[in-house]
């Protein structure tokens, strides 16, 4: 097939009613962003499409836990997950949402183009309804045991464990297997099923295996986009035929302030569309949005899914539900400037085929024995000797010889290998080979040795040295689309401004005579304590495992003696509001809380209650204080009184709070 002239790639719109975790950015955003990098490197026009999914039961039922509104919802996750995308590194050309008005239009003209195209059949079904709330109730609010694989809590429309949609009837079209797998529709080469991932392919067969099911394309919901038909009234569409337009309606939104959307935006045969997803949407992406944008007949097909597997985290699934995940805003507020070292542990371990595991262990390892021993360890060793040879100048080379000419030989590989990986969608591979540049230049310090060489051999110095500065320019390009701010960082240091595919072996890019910046440390080590916290936080944010049914409860601690009344009136219990916490360090146990009791200022309070709560799950809690206890110290620290809490036969702990809030300061009698 020809090589398209444009390159539009779409990143799964993540559902705005949560934050970002480690497992998405994996499944689909940082592959995206990789892609999108080295092509734009290489000179190709790309435009780069995502925004938030905000419409959907999910949403609604978030909504009624919270005691808010869906448009609340939707505009906190949008802000937030839109800035952690851009601390990241993860720059789209644009960042829409399905909340906005053009999307509505944009849904609804799409809409009313199948329904013209006799895309849509009528039909009546029966659906729960609540009494209490006086509406339907959609499929996501019904949960079960699924059919297929046993998972006791299925959702009514899909069973996030196995996959299976859970509709009635079964519908084969022969003529989605052939696109699929073939890449011919109607006469037309669309796309070369060799170059998709062979998981994606199976997913795809299996279900055509098994039967496409036909799907509703409305709901009875009071938060989406109005079905525009009428007698339609409190009817919406269904989310997975709203969500995907957000691709469309996002590339409309882009294309306002340049004109007319014209031939691009994925309306022209010579615009490859991709979607970056993760395997959860497969059968969305390949199969039914397909679908709908050959009914619809204005747009071309995805020549690619390139979807990846799942990310586990520390042994287990990730789960929102349980809080077991490394939330993408947190890791950024507790790692600050250490974006990359996130972009480098995620890279390598990509889930491109199978399911992969993060754990902080081998985060450490990869910072620590990779980006530290290796990358940084060559540059730095590189700057230091340059200042300290030629004040921080770049030598005269004079020649080379055998060692050089195999370097380069060995070099000269590496642009064309990481992008031909990149394009085939091995990112794991294509950032091991963009480090190997790192681990030659490694090679060639070691074994040229120039700090031995400058007494005996100064010219020799100067062109070993010369070579280096020039493969650090090397790795400014090659590393760009895995690490950016490590790239910029790289140029800056040399000086450099912008650069091109074609820049990573420029003999002239490196010229006699530039000045260098400082000789910096591009990474730190992170030490065992550092990670033992992230890994103590991680455990602690999850809740406790529920009791098994039928286990009797463990004895509960027997009561102690009776007091007399005057000596419980000695008590003085205040109602306090915890305004701040944090760690103390060097002690597992121990958090340092603020507690704001009415007074001028809040109580410091040392509470051994760190096993069982993260600081951040802290704020704004209410907790009853013994405020007149004898003030001691805790590993430095003054404690002005002791939280209450209530303890269990296995060790749990929970605060002692008031039902409703009260006023910071009321006693507690």
């Amino acid at each position: 097939m020809k090589e398209p002239a444009r390159h539009t790639v779409t990143a799964a719109l993540p559902y705005a009613n949560g934050p970002l975790h480690i497992g998405h950015i994996a499944g689909a955003y940082l592959p995206a962003d990789i892609y999108v990098r080295c092509l734009r490197a290489r000179g190709k026009e790309v435009l780069f499409i995502c925004g938030s999914d905000e419409h959907g039961a999910a949403i609604t039922i978030r909504a009624m836990k919270e005691g808010t509104t869906p448009r609340a919802i939707v505009d906190k996750y949008h802000a937030l997950m839109g800035k952690a995308f851009q601390d990241f590194g993860i720059h789209f050309d644009i960042y829409h949402r399905t909340s906005s008005e053009l999307h509505k239009e944009t849904s609804q003209a799409f809409f009313l183009k199948l329904n013209e195209n006799g895309a849509f059949t009528k039909q009546e079904e029966q659906q729960y309804y609540d009494e209490e709330a006086k509406q339907f109730l959609a499929d996501r609010y019904i949960m079960g045991t699924c059919p297929t694989c046993g998972n006791p809590d299925a959702y009514g429309d899909q069973c996030e464990k196995c996959g299976s949609a859970l509709s009635p009837k079964d519908l084969i079209d022969p003529r989605v297997e052939e696109w699929i797998n073939t890449g011919m529709l109607d006469g037309v080469q669309h796309h070369d099923p060799k170059e998709w991932k062979s998981p994606v392919l199976g997913q795809c067969n299996s279900w055509l295996k098994d039967g496409l099911r036909p799907r509703a394309m409305t709901r009875d919901l009071d938060w989406g986009v109005p079905v525009p038909l009428p007698g339609a009234d409190g009817k919406v569409l269904y989310v997975w035929l709203d969500a995907p337009i957000g691709y469309i309606s996002a590339t409309k939104q882009w294309a306002r302030p340049q004109g007319p959307i014209g031939r691009n935006g994925g309306r022209a045969d010579d615009t490859r569309l991709l979607h970056f997803i993760g395997k959860d949407n497969i059968v969305f992406h390949a199969i039914i949005f397909p679908i709908l944008l050959k009914l619809h007949g204005d747009f071309v097909l995805p020549q690619n899914v390139p979807a990846n597997e799942f990310l586990n985290l520390e042994g287990k699934k990730i789960s929102t539900s349980r809080n077991w995940a490394v939330w993408l805003h947190e890791y950024i507020e507790r790692w600050p400037n250490r974006q990359d070292e996130l972009r480098y542990a995620l890279g390598s371990i990509l889930p491109e085929f199978k399911d992969s595991e993060f754990t902080w262990k081998d985060f450490q390892d990869k910072n620590n024995n990779e980006l530290v021993a290796i990358l940084g360890n060559f540059v730095q060793r590189v700057f230091v000797l340059c200042h300290k040879y030629y004040e921080g100048k770049v030598p005269e080379p004079a020649g080379g010889n055998e060692q050089d000419t195999l370097l380069w030989g060995e070099l000269s590989l590496l642009p064309a290998k990481v992008a031909e990986e990149v394009d085939r969608f091995r990112f794991r591979d294509a950032m091991a080979s963009a480090m190997q540049a790192a681990r030659l230049g490694n090679k060639y310090l070691t074994d040229t040795e120039p700090w031995k060489l400058e007494k005996t051999d100064p010219v020799r110095v100067r062109t070993i040295l010369y070579n280096s500065l020039r493969i650090t320019a090397s790795l400014s390009v090659l590393l760009e689309p895995f690490l950016p701010h490590t790239a910029q960082k790289l140029r800056s240091m040399l000086g450099l401004g912008e650069l091109k595919w074609d820049d990573a072996l420029r003999a002239d890019l490196i010229k006699p005579g530039m000045q260098l910046g400082n000789a910096e440390h591009l990474f730190k080590p992170i030490d065992d304590a550092a990670i033992a916290a992230e890994v103590e936080r991680l455990h602690a944010m999850e809740p406790a495992a529920p009791t098994e049914p039928n286990t009797p409860p463990a004895a509960a601690t027997p009561a102690k003696p009776n007091i007399a009344f005057d000596d419980f009136a000695k008590l003085d219990l205040r109602v306090g509001t915890i305004s701040a916490a944090e760690r103390v360090p060097k002690a597992d146990k121990l958090l340092k809380l603020a507690i704001d009791i009415g007074e001028a200022t809040p109580r410091t309070v040392v509470s051994g209650i760190a096993q069982h709560y993260a600081p951040e799950q802290l704020l704004g809690q209410q907790v009853v204080l013994v405020a007149n206890l004898e003030p001691r110290k805790m590993r430095g620290v003054e404690s002005q009184g002791m939280v209450l809490m209530a303890e269990d036969a296995q060790g749990k702990l929970v605060f002692v709070q008031p039902k409703d809030v009260i006023g910071a300061g009321s006693e507690v009698r």
